[in-house]
């Protein structure tokens, strides 16, 4: 059973920065699509970034939102994956989920391919 914990959220001001990772347990991904989901209070839940890795391409997404400020990458080793969040906005402000598919997905935006999710953490920046 795979399990996916989510770490490093917290309380921010406009203009810092914070860390998010996702500790994978119970399976070892090779070839992989995970991917980093937020929701805001009173909204839908939307896709943030997503990385993808088959053999030694890696290929990664983001939603236009944060492209340019977040930056999703992770640790083979470690089995870990992170989301560096810089510059961020009281808009940011969500609980941050991440989620993994088994194996490689086509649309890495579109959650219903996700196949395992954390539980969340929660991100604030205040103004």
């Amino acid at each position: 059973q795979v399990q996916l914990v989510e770490s490093g959220g917290g309380l921010v001001q406009a203009g810092g920065s914070l860390r998010l990772s996702c500790a994978a347990s119970g399976r070892t991904f090779s070839s992989y699509t995970m991917g980093w989901f937020r929701q805001a209070p009173g909204k839908e839940r939307e896709f943030v970034a997503a990385i993808r890795r088959s053999g030694i391409t890696t290929n990664t997404v983001y939603a236009d939102s944060v492209k340019g400020r977040f930056t999703i990458f992770r640790d083979n080793v470690k089995n870990t994956m992170y989301l560096q969040m810089n510059s961020l906005k009281p808009e940011d402000t969500a609980v941050y989920c991440c989620a993994v598919a088994n194996g490689l997905i086509a649309i890495m935006s579109a959650e219903r391919y996700y196949d395992y999710w954390g539980q969340g953490t929660q991100v604030t920046v205040s103004s």
